[in-house]
């Protein structure tokens, strides 16, 4: 759990400044379950530049409670969690100081989301919360006002926990949590899981990820895996301490991050994926006669590839699948062995390719047809897919028919413009296993909608 904040405060010699206003928002990695926003009086004049700055000035602050009166309430809503700010060194500073003053030693362990966001956002050309964003496209409303740059920062948080895919993040917080080992059943582990798509993660005692899978219904997949029987999951049940996830509203960026995350991951009771999760494809080459015509052959044996497949089965079954959907021959395609017509045309089900009554020029535009609509080859497009919560869409981003990454957005303009779409785009490994894993699940089901990408 963790608790975002932001703080104004008066401007002033080191340690002795006053908080203005403070926002905090509970967050659990995937929404805010617990909010407190108020003005504070600090009992002292605040700098003309901070007012210039903030727009707070003594008036407001003369009937705002003072730091001591809200002081339980900051306890109670980041007790047991962790507090996250940009530039937390300076805001847990304050909240410190002000503890100190009351007699109360304040102790919580922090994240910065700028350190974050230099090792995540590498290319940024600015740290600072208001150009950080901007560049990301995110709105921000009441900029230099603790709600209005709290709301932001939490945006950020999850721009920057969906962008750590070694999960250094979660593991580093499980890891320093200073009550140890879980003493809630298992029962209460999955209570606390969604009935959603995305990816969990089980941990070991020392935060270590010791399995991870995805699934269209997390809850579901981790009460099965708890109840399953068997000597290597009563070990996983054992050894689990706590379970962690990561929605993605998506199907099918929940496999793409599954894939990447075992492999560098490398969870002990996971089975880790072939170098090499397909064998065969739909090879393409010209006939005598001027037809394109496709053939079942392994990988190692086409040089004009169209698809991946994980075995010869499959890809034949697709070929059956695409020459039904766009009136391919099966004789063009080798599948029938008739010496005239094939059985197809009888039925109406071929335009006469096989007899020669089809014009190559026609028949090759719908062979390549079949081919575009499954297939990632040489392609720039945008997967767009549903996201994690209600506004919001998932990207993923196809460049010269590889994979460059994967993200999520809630206004049109972050996807308009290219600059903001790389920024918000997660990278991943564009490998031919990540391509077999796109063209696989499209074979089989839709995304929401396919953006052509003018690069």
């Amino acid at each position: 759990m963790y608790a975002i904040l932001d703080i104004e405060t008066t401007g002033g010699k080191f340690n002795e400044e006053g908080i203005t206003e403070i926002a905090i928002h509970k967050f659990d990695g995937h929404e805010i379950v617990d909010s407190f926003i108020s003005l504070i009086n600090p009992e002292k004049e605040i700098q003309p530049f901070v007012v210039n700055l903030t727009g707070i000035n003594n008036k407001m602050l003369r009937t705002a409670p003072k730091f001591h009166e809200v002081a339980k309430r900051i306890v109670e809503i980041t007790q047991d969690t962790v507090l996250v700010a940009h530039n937390a060194q300076f805001d847990y500073r304050i909240l410190r100081t002000e503890f100190r003053r009351l007699g109360y030693n304040y102790e919580r362990k922090t994240i910065c989301t700028v350190d974050l966001s230099k090792v995540l956002l590498p290319e940024a050309e600015s740290y600072s919360l208001g150009k950080l964003v901007r560049s990301l496209g995110i709105p921000v409303s009441d900029r230099h006002r603790a709600n209005g740059d709290a709301l932001a920062t939490v945006k950020l948080f999850k721009l920057l926990l969906a962008k750590d895919s070694e999960k250094t993040i979660l593991q580093d917080v499980i890891r320093k949590e200073s009550h140890g080992e879980l003493s809630e059943k298992q029962l209460d582990i999955v209570q606390s899981m969604p009935n959603e798509t995305g990816v969990f993660y089980m941990h070991g005692k020392d935060g270590n990820i010791i399995y991870l899978s995805k699934s269209t219904d997390i809850k579901k997949r981790v009460n099965q895996l708890f109840t399953k029987t068997g000597e290597r999951s009563r070990k996983l049940v054992k050894d689990t301490k706590k379970v962690t996830f990561e929605k993605t509203g998506s199907e099918l960026i929940a496999l793409l991050k599954e894939h990447q995350e075992l492999l560098k991951n490398r969870p002990k009771y996971n089975t880790i994926p072939r170098k090499r999760m397909f064998s065969h494809t739909l090879c393409l080459k010209k006939n005598e006669s001027g037809y394109l015509e496709l053939r079942v052959a392994p990988i190692s044996k086409c040089d004009d590839k169209w698809g991946l497949f994980n075995g010869e089965f499959s890809a034949k079954n697709h070929l059956h699948k695409i020459s039904r959907e766009f009136t391919l021959c099966d004789k063009v395609n080798g599948v029938s062995e008739a010496r005239k017509n094939c059985a197809n045309y009888e039925e109406s089900k071929c335009n006469g390719a096989c007899i020669e009554k089809e014009a190559p020029e026609e028949y090759n535009v719908r062979v390549m047809e079949a081919l575009n609509k499954y297939s990632l080859k040489n392609k720039n497009v945008l997967l767009v897919d549903k996201g994690r919560e209600l506004g919001e869409n998932s990207a993923i981003l196809i460049k010269k028919g590889s994979l460059v990454g994967i993200g999520h957005y809630d206004l049109n303009h972050q996807i308009n413009n290219i600059h903001i779409l790389e920024t918000l785009i997660t990278p991943m490994n564009g490998t031919l296993n990540a391509n077999f894993i796109i063209e696989s699940f499209l074979r089989k089901k839709r995304v929401l909608k396919t953006v052509p990408l003018n690069i």
